[in-house]
C-alpha cells in the first residue's frame, strides 16, 4: 500500500523483486542504482545473511512524473532467493505495491523458478493479496546463457495468466529499465485511478 506524506508532497511506492535464489534479483537492483543519477536516489542498504543478500534503495525517478501534483518515490527490495529465509520473505511483502518475479532462464532452474512463484502466492496470502491484485511482471533473466528454457516455455509455465514479461541479460543492463518502468507504470496507473 502506497505511503502519501503530505508534506514533502511524495507517494512512496514498494516494488519488489521477487525470485529463486542467484536469479538476478540483486543485480537489477544493482544495475538501476549505478544508473540513476545520485540526486534521486537513497542509500543502497545490504542486508547479508549467511548465503544471500537482501537490498534496498529508494529513489524519485523524475521522468515518470507526477500522480495529482505528488512526486512518485520508488522503494525497491529484493528478498532472499533461499526458501529457508521464507519469514523474511513476508515480511518484505508487506506493504507491497508492485511485484518483479525474476526467473532464471536456466533448464537446470526450472524447478526452482516454480517453487518460487509459488512460495510468492503463499506469501501474498498472508496478507490477503494475490498477484492478479498488484502490478506484477515477470522478467525472464539469464536469456544468455547456453542452456536455456524458451521464452514459451517459461510462459506456459509461468506465466499462464498472460502478465506483462520481459526478457533480461541483467548482468549487461539488458531489459533492466524496461522491467522496472512496466512496473511502475502499473503502479502509477493504479494510483491514479484511486
Amino acid at each position: 500500500m502506497s505511503l502519501i506524506n503530505y508534506s514533502s508532497r511524495e507517494i512512496n511506492c514498494k516494488i519488489v523483486y521477487y525470485g529463486p535464489g542467484l536469479c538476478g534479483k540483486t543485480t537489477n537492483i544493482q544495475y538501476v542504482y549505478n544508473k540513476v543519477a545520485p540526486e534521486t536516489k537513497g542509500k543502497l542498504i545490504t542486508l547479508a545473511t549467511e548465503m544471500d543478500r537482501t537490498l534496498f534503495f529508494d529513489f524519485l525517478p523524475l521522468e515518470l512524473g507526477t500522480v495529482r501534483g505528488f512526486k512518485t518515490r520508488f522503494h525497491l527490495y529484493t528478498v532472499p532467493g533461499q526458501v529457508y529465509y521464507d519469514a523474511s520473505r513476508k515480511l518484505i511483502l508487506r506493504g507491497v505495491d508492485g511485484i518483479v518475479f525474476v526467473a532464471d532462464s536456466q533448464t537446470s532452474r526450472y524447478d526452482a523458478n516454480i517453487e518460487s512463484l509459488y512460495n510468492l502466492h503463499e506469501n501474498l496470502e498472508e496478507y490477503s493479496l494475490r498477484v492478479e491484485d498488484l502490478p506484477f511482471v515477470i522478467q525472464y533473466n539469464k536469456r544468455d546463457m547456453p542452456e536455456i528454457i524458451s521464452v514459451e516455455e517459461l510462459e506456459e509455465e509461468l506465466n499462464p495468466e498472460s502478465y506483462p514479461s520481459l526478457e533480461a541479460i541483467a548482468i549487461k543492463g539488458v531489459g533492466v529499465f524496461d522491467t522496472l518502468k512496466t512496473v511502475a507504470k502499473g503502479i502509477l496507473h493504479k494510483l491514479s485511478q484511486n
